[in-house]
């Protein structure tokens, strides 16, 4: 039974332990996937058998809010949940007040309410333009059956229209512009309309979607590949590692399932045996090249484990970690920081990761109200004895992990916040 759930006003205290074995038995069902199926769900009259949704927040979020028949609609911290449900109320003609936490009303969403404009839909900022909180007055028809939208800035965007498309008279053609973000993400979406009776064409910058009712249907979410990520890094920094992780498929719909592709270069091999993955230590290269654009909620994962092991880093595609839950670029550089690790930004489109000299023997890490900041710092307790400030935040997207820490051997206590 998990043994931290409320941790508010606490700190995490984890004691180095160099050697980790055992299954993380609690290991999440995918937020994406859950949040995709349960708006293509409620398109489809609320009838389908959806089995292993996650238990994240932002999940527990969308499955209350998605039938809500109350007209403030307050998202809390959850990104995803405010972008699909915009677009879903909107569809549906649902006078809604779409709100949320301080942060969320500095979460631009300006580019999706511009295109559900030009569908059709009256929809009025009640604060800042372009940002939450928003009022979605009624849909009076549709009036375009194209919309270009910029691919570089959120997938979300592009996901949330892809799913109210069906449902729309004349169907829909995204032209999406630029450099396309996620694409994975994109693809997740067109893989989930399709499974409940949607058409979804993709070509190189245009999705194809035309009118056809979503069609019931039986659907079991996968483990979170994003979650799982954060199991390669114990692996990679501990000294020893044997660690099973449950309900996982190599050919998976998330993008975040390239973390074993990553890896490999990393120090971590992954293999099914039994129907569970095994990681174990492999040899690591002294030095990596990658692209998050398509898996932009690895990168935390990533500079930890290369400051850790003194592996240098060169990153592209980080533009859209400065619009998530904190400016993850400049909370990642205030951490890695205490470990004497540094992110520079060599210009718009290129970071590198100075990984440390040597770590200190103890550390406290903010986490800015970031689930992943916890979840990627939390490995480092293989290597020495870390401290990580309100913890809770895992909640958003897993809400177990420091139960399944223990699980794999870790002394993990919980320390009240004094002050």
């Amino acid at each position: 039974m998990p043994t931290y759930i409320k941790l508010l006003n606490t700190l995490i205290h984890i004691e180095r332990t160099a050697v980790l074995k055992g299954e993380t038995n609690l290991l999440p069902a995918s937020k994406s996937i859950s949040n995709r199926a349960l708006i293509i769900n409620a398109l489809a009259g609320n009838t389908s058998q959806l089995h292993n949704l996650s238990d994240a927040n932002d999940t527990q979020l969308m499955m209350k809010l998605v039938n809500s028949h109350e007209e403030i609609i307050d998202v809390e911290d959850a990104g995803t949940t405010m972008r699909f449900l915009t677009a879903y109320f909107s569809i549906t003609n649902q006078r809604k007040v779409m709100t949320g936490t301080s942060r969320m009303k500095e979460r631009p969403i300006g580019i999706l309410v511009d295109a559900l404009h030009l569908l059709g839909v009256a929809i009025r900022y009640l604060e800042k333009e372009g940002f939450p909180p928003h009022e979605i007055q009624g849909f009076t028809g549709q009036k375009a059956n194209t919309v270009r939208i910029r691919g570089d800035v959120s997938s979300q965007y592009i996901s949330a229209l892809m799913m109210i498309a069906p449902s729309l008279p004349e169907g829909l053609t995204l032209v999406l512009e630029g450099k396309i973000g996620s694409r994975p993400y994109i693809e997740m979406t067109a893989a989930l309309m399709k499974h409940f009776g949607a058409a979804c064409t993709m070509k190189e910058d245009k999705v194809i979607i035309p009118h056809h009712a979503y069609k019931p249907a039986s659907f079991t979410v996968e483990s979170d590949w994003s979650a799982a990520s954060y199991w390669f890094a114990f692996a990679a920094l501990a000294k020893e590692a044997d660690i099973l992780l449950p309900r996982l498929t190599l050919a998976s719909l998330q993008g975040d399932s390239k973390i074993v592709t990553i890896m490999e270069s990393l120090g971590v091999s992954a293999h099914l045996e039994n129907g569970l993955l095994r990681l174990q230590k492999t040899e690591n290269k002294q030095e990596i090249y990658w692209d998050f654009t398509d898996c932009p909620d690895l990168a935390q994962t990533v500079a930890v484990i290369c400051a850790a092991k003194g592996i240098r880093g060169y990153f592209t595609g980080l533009e859209s970690l400065r619009i998530k839950e904190t400016d993850r670029i400049a909370a990642l550089q205030n951490e890695l920081g205490k470990i004497g690790a540094d992110l520079i930004e060599i210009d718009s489109a290129h970071w590198t990761l100075v990984p440390s000299k040597g770590l200190p023997q103890f550390a406290s890490f903010k986490t800015y109200k970031d689930h992943r900041m916890a979840m990627a710092f939390a490995p480092l307790g293989t290597l020495m004895n870390v401290e990580i400030e309100n913890p809770d935040v895992v909640r958003k997207s897993y809400p177990n992990f420091w139960d399944d820490m223990i699980t794999v051997g870790f002394p993990v206590k919980k320390i009240q916040r004094l002050g």
